[in-house]
């Protein structure tokens, strides 16, 4: 059986969405992420699979991406 590609296909479906809601898109996902993160470190998950590994490393980098973006929105109505 060939290996299905479904992670691609996540990927451009998450990067459309991006590109069609911008900086709304990015906070949602960031602050999606750091939620479940942070369930999960809570019930004991320390290792991920994700590139930083580190969950703390995972939570800072969500978080600095929602800040980010959030920051990008007011920024847009100012």
């Amino acid at each position: 059986m060939p290996h299905d590609p479904l992670r691609l296909c996540v990927y451009a479906t998450i990067a459309l969405l991006g590109w069609l809601l911008g900086p709304w898109a990015a906070a949602g996902f960031a602050v999606l992420g750091f939620v479940g993160y942070a369930k999960a470190r809570r019930a004991g998950l320390k290792q991920s699979k994700c590139v930083l590994r580190d969950t703390r490393l995972v939570l800072a980098y969500l978080g600095l991406i929602a800040v980010a973006a959030v920051a990008v929105i007011v920024k847009s109505f100012i």
